[in-house]
């Protein structure tokens, strides 16, 4: 990655704006490193919930009273927010989840199950998250489909000529991320679209590490299928979207049934309501989906050209501070990453690392992240990992490294 040439932040000024990290955590000031997982959330989203439960909560679409209206309203203009985010051509080709797991399981339980047959072959690669592992196994072991996984090298990038090796006319579905959690390597999604195109299978996208650092354009990328959750991306919990291409979705059956996802219900047969509200069963999340909307003005507000640079200079500190570390191994050196570096040191199991920095009040992830199959792969239980967003700063950094020289010193 190249150093974009962009107007600095006031990353003071920002921090501002997240009420969370103006505490002490074990007597120290929280240093919150574990952004992979989920961001802190901006005072805007957090008072747009408020408002919503404050001054217009109701259930939507079905309503005529002026509350049921307003609600209505906000619902959908964040339907109109992520499309423009994501450039999708249709605004019915956003469909509200509860994240990227639950796109993902609606994909494989609907396209899934009515488009793969026996023998028909899922490619997936071994830098995925355990949410776009396991419903491929549940509808594969269904549909006695064949899941084919795409190496990773020793940098942890996938493979492209072994991706290209298997790809064949069996392939029918191609699910990979944006971005991996584990290792924050950045996959070359659209070369991998083409190729997979050429042979007639659809892709899913996996980029719930991409929405809040990468642009994204569904229409360029040409993906069939891309999954967002709104709490990577400064928005709330429980909630994000499927996008899909609207001819797809439209020959897909529904994912649940109840309310909202029908036209007409007689004991003899039910009608299904048109896109998106066919994959839409139930009250949803209706004030976390309002919330999100604020969230993404946050993100369009800084703009993501800056907020990527500012990461990128995080990144490159903290990999050269680690670095200097001579106990401490990096774990994914690709190329092109967004803001994550794992790492392990000699001797030490990850979580008494996590443990220790926690008592400095740092927050970093320990663990498999969950990408078990890639850390096995690796030939590790675990990393250290730590992930940056636009409200953290070098000095940061600084007393994350003078936390490690000191465990490394102790328990050497």
């Amino acid at each position: 990655m190249t150093t974009l040439l962009v107007p600095a932040l006031d990353i003071q000024k920002i921090r501002e704006e997240f009420p969370i990290l103006n505490q002490q955590v074990n007597g120290k000031p929280l240093i919150y490193f574990d952004n992979a997982a989920t961001n802190q959330k901006p005072k805007r989203v957090i008072d747009a919930l408020s408002t919503y439960y404050e001054k217009y909560n109701a259930n939507i679409h079905r309503g005529i009273h002026t509350l049921a209206e307003k609600a209505t309203r906000a619902y959908e203009d964040t339907r109109l927010a992520m499309q423009e985010f994501i450039h999708a051509k249709h605004v019915e080709e956003i469909i509200f989840t509860r994240g990227v797991t639950e796109s993902v399981n609606l994909v494989a339980s609907s396209y899934g199950r009515a488009f793969l047959k026996e023998g028909d072959e899922i490619i997936l690669s071994g830098l995925e998250h355990h949410s776009n592992i396991v419903p491929w196994q549940m509808i594969a072991e269904e549909k006695k489909a064949v899941i084919k996984v795409i190496t990773i090298t020793s940098s942890g990038e996938i493979d492209i000529d072994h991706y290209r090796q298997l790809l064949s006319s069996r392939t029918k579905i191609v699910a990979v991320n944006h971005a991996s959690n584990s290792l924050g390597t950045i996959n070359p999604i659209k070369e991998m679209i083409t190729m997979a195109h050429e042979v007639g299978a659809v892709v899913l996208i996996d980029g719930a590490q991409a929405s809040a650092h990468l642009a994204i354009d569904v229409i360029d990328l040409g993906c069939d299928f891309y999954c967002i959750s709104s709490h990577k991306m400064y928005g709330p919990t429980g909630t994000g979207i499927l996008y899909g291409k609207k001819e797809l979705l439209e020959k897909m059956p529904p994912y649940m049934g109840g309310g909202e996802m029908i036209k007409d219900v007689t004991f003899a047969r039910t009608t299904y309501n048109e896109l998106p509200y066919k994959f839409e069963a139930g009250t949803p999340n209706i004030a976390d989906v309002v919330a999100l909307k604020e969230a993404v003005g946050f993100i369009n507000q800084l703009g993501k050209e800056n907020i990527a640079s500012h990461e990128y200079e995080l990144l490159s500190y903290a990999t050269q501070k680690l670095a200097s570390l001579s106990s401490v191994r990096m774990i994914g050196t690709a190329s092109k990453k967004v803001s994550v570096q794992s790492f392990v040191i000699e001797g030490i199991h990850p979580f008494d690392i996590g443990q220790m920095l926690d008592a400095r009040g740092i927050a970093v992830r320990t663990g498999h992240h969950c990408t078990q199959p890639l850390m096995d792969s690796l030939g590790l239980e675990g990393t250290v990992r730590a992930s940056f967003a636009v409200y953290n700063t070098k000095e940061e950094i600084d007393v994350l490294i003078d936390g490690l020289k000191r465990i490394i010193k102790f328990l050497n």
